[in-house]
This record gives C-alpha cells, structure tokens and sequence, in this order.
C-alpha cells in the first residue's frame, strides 16, 4: 500500500485518526499498524465480550517490536473527550487515570499511538471493589518446556474442577500459560490473591516434582511455577486475544482446553487467530463465563494458616504484609549464631 500519512478509521460511529498506517511493527512477516488495527477488528466480538468496561494499562512501541518502549499508566495529555478513564493505583500506590477500553474505537486509538498489547486489571471500571478473575499464570522456571506447562494446566483445572470451580485456559502469548477463573462479585483482591496461594499450594503438595509455589527463583528448580502474585491488588495481566510485542506478532489466545495439543503458542499470530476464531468461534463463551465461587479455596487458606504456615512472600514494591515470611531469598537470610 501506499505510505499515507494518515488515514481515518470509522470505529463504532467514531472517526479515528491512524497516522502512519504503514509503519512496520512486527518485522518477521511486515505487519503494520494499520494491519494490526484490522487484526483486533477482526477478533472484535470475543476481545471485546471480555475487555470492554476494563481499565488497562498501554505498552507502547512507536516505531514497532525492537524500538523505544515504555509502558503508559496514565493517558496521554491531549486525549480526546469521547476516550473512557478511570483512576487506578499500581503497586507501588501512584494513582492515575488508565484508559478504559469501552469499545473498538478506543482500541483503535491506542494502537495509533503504538500500543500493540493492553495489561488489563482484574476488575470493571463501574465495580472496582471486586475484583472479578482470577489469573493463574503457569510459569515456566529455566529448562521447562511447554509440554510440562500444559501438564500443570491440565492438573490445575483438574483440581480446580475437584472444587466445583470451573476454568478457562490461553496462551501467555511468550511461553507460558494462563488460567482464568471469572468471579462472582463477592471478593476483593487480597481474597482473590489468598485463593491463588491455596491452589498454588496444593498444587505443589499434589506433584512437587512438576510444579512449584515458591517465590524465590532459587528455590523452583526445574518446575512450573504458579505465579500467586499476578492476583495482587493493582496487578495487571497481558489482556486476552491480545498481541505481544514479539517479532512474529504472537497472540495470547484464549483455547479450548482439548486444543491445548492441537496449537504450538508461537503458532498463533496476528496472520493466523482471525481464522481460528472464525472458524471455531470463541471458547470463552456461554458457560465459560459463568461467574465462579472461590470460597473452596479461601478455606483451603484458611486451614493453612490455622496450621501454622505463613502468608506466601509478596513482589518488593508491596509494604510488609501481615503474617508474612521475611522478604528476603533463603541464600540471603541470615542465618542464627
């Protein structure tokens, strides 16, 4: 196509203004901007079924994978009236307005301005108080393939399933995997954190020779690890059906779990997911949204700590948590005289 210098793009009754649509942002096969904005037209419906309402937060790549980035916590000044915000914190407590993603025309003008993936917060901007997923993020420690992540997906639904509570399975768009749970609107973030920490405990009690709770990397091994911690207050996750910042345009895609066998993740591209999605529709829906009750796992969190065991260690940039573990690596700890 011609390198226009700016075209404009009719998003649900909004004209957009896309500047540079040809720029190159994922060189391995030459997608551009403007192709990119088609890929997220074209997943539309289901993107939008779990996005819309959400606050996120921007990584932006101007000039495409492999230039300057940076992440975009607040919205730019100068964004336009019809743009959705609301005030979120980050870990660390700095408050801002995110953008909120209320529909394609938001997308839209995020992508122009080189965000490629949004980092969704686990709540909708109308209900903040509750957090309403919970997100399981398989990890794979050094030397862990993604045939041992798909295991430990299988065993945590399997478990999960053993609870009553049913889960739903994508692609990291890198090379993990995630489990989300959508939530009944009863629980806030630390609760929803606590249910993680039970299942990634008990998950390890149940195979310890594949999968991992630890929070210090010295101590995983060569095991999955059950990243608890995505659940924290003010923690996002790469959202679903979006694109990573990878050469190849990577797509963290929501799956069937009788998929899981059936896809290589690095498979699933912005060239590749529209015909998936359109040829098998969105797994994500129907039952797949019915809200969830945690209460199993709050329980299970409950019995632990009645039996002496602490709090799981919390990321550094948190202040001290109750009951929780010194916050330093077992190698550091000083040891007694």
């Amino acid at each position: 196509m011609a390198k226009a210098e700016s075209i404009t793009v009719h998003a649900d009754g909004i004209d957009v203004v896309v500047s540079n649509p040809g720029k190159v942002f994922f060189p391995q096969r030459g997608e551009t901007k403007l192709d990119l904005i088609e890929y997220y037209r074209a997943v539309a419906e289901p993107f939008m079924e779990w996005i819309r309402g959400r606050p996120v937060m921007m990584e932006r790549y101007p000039n495409g994978v492999g230039g300057k980035s940076w992440w975009q916590k607040r919205v730019p000044a100068g964004t336009p009236e019809w743009v959705h915000t609301t005030e979120v914190a980050t870990p660390n407590g700095t408050k801002s307005d995110a953008l909120v993603v209320q529909d394609m025309a938001h997308v839209v003008w995020a992508v122009n301005l080189g965000c490629l993936g949004f980092h969704v917060w686990p709540f909708h901007a109308a209900t903040p108080e509750h957090t309403d997923e919970l997100r399981v993020d398989l990890d794979p420690s050094p030397g862990v393939g993604y045939h041992e992540v798909k295991q430990a997906a299988r065993l945590a639904r399997d478990l999960l399933g053993e609870l009553g509570i049913r889960a739903n399975v994508k692609t990291s768009g890198s090379r993990g995997l995630h489990i989300y749970v959508p939530l009944q609107p009863r629980w806030d973030s630390y609760q929803v954190r606590a249910a993680a920490v039970a299942l990634a405990r008990l998950l390890e009690k149940r195979h310890p020779d594949l999968i991992t709770a630890q929070w210090w990397k010295e101590e995983r091994g060569r095991r999955v690890f059950v990243d608890y911690n995505q659940n924290a207050p003010h923690k996002t996750v790469f959202g679903a059906w979006c694109v990573r910042p990878r050469v190849g345009g990577q797509v963290s895609t929501p799956l069937a779990w009788d998929e899981l066998d059936d896809v290589e993740p690095d498979d699933l591209t912005i060239a590749t997911v529209p015909a998936l999605v359109a040829a098998r529709g969105n797994p994500w829906s129907g039952p797949a949204r019915e809200p969830q009750s945690i209460e199993p796992l709050l329980e299970q969190y409950d019995r632990d700590l009645a039996s002496g065991m602490m709090d799981a260690p919390w990321p550094p940039v948190y202040p001290k948590m109750p009951n929780e573990p010194p916050r330093v690596a077992p190698s550091r700890a000083k040891k007694p005289r």
